[in-house]
């Protein structure tokens, strides 16, 4: 993942909203689809991101590829100690340190938004971050999230919006219109990251290390 990382070119737009979230003396809640992990780990590496991950053999895995790339972990998935995972978040975020989350993850269904990220929202009352990226030139898995891998030296389009509030006495109803907003977004974004990756006179902002 280093190696290739290491070859990528980023094409970004909106990361404005992150720095202002985090000049605001807030911490982002971050959320993105499943199927493009891969760059997002590379591109959000060593700010202290805490993400969940199951408790099974395939997060202990991950954790401790994750956990390399400078993020922390809290164990638990949406269909087995979630809301154990939920109050590690609350306490990471309490201490000032970012969340990330995978939506559909982390077994799906694919595009479908969880409300794990909006409940944390409510609970922290720190901002969600929606965020998509895209490259030009990938590998797609046949998995159940269409996992998209960049081949070396591609260049990937992330694209950040704006984030949004979840009030602290939002009944079901205003998380599940908090839910499906968030999948709004999303696709808003992917649309915008793909705009990105098939125009080449787009400004390009190319980085070669991260903090």
């Amino acid at each position: 993942m280093a190696l290739l990382g290491s070859t990528l070119g980023w094409r970004t737009e909106g990361l404005e909203h992150l720095d202002k979230i985090v000049a605001s003396g807030r911490q982002p809640i971050m959320a993105f689809w499943h199927g493009r992990i891969l760059p997002a780990t590379y591109f959000f590496r060593h700010r202290g991101i805490v993400v969940i991950t199951s408790e099974n053999f395939d997060g202990e895995w991950i954790a401790g590829i994750i956990e390399r790339f400078g993020y922390g972990t809290a164990r638990g998935s949406t269909s087995r100690g979630g809301g154990k995972a939920l109050l590690h978040l609350t306490r990471e975020m309490a201490a000032g340190k970012p969340a990330g989350f995978t939506l559909d993850g982390p077994r799906g269904p694919a595009r479908v938004a969880q409300p794990g990220a909006v409940w944390l929202a409510k609970a922290t009352q720190n901002p969600v971050l929606p965020f998509h990226l895209e490259a030009d030139r990938h590998w797609t898995l046949n998995s159940w999230d269409r996992t998209q891998i960049p081949r070396p030296y591609a260049k990937v389009a992330l694209v950040v919006g704006e984030p949004f509030d979840v009030a602290s006495d939002a009944d079901d109803a205003g998380i599940e219109a908090a839910r499906q907003s968030l999948e709004e977004r999303l696709r808003a974004l992917e649309q915008r990251a793909l705009e990105l990756t098939r125009d080449a006179a787009s400004p390009q902002r190319t980085l070669r290390t991260q903090r």
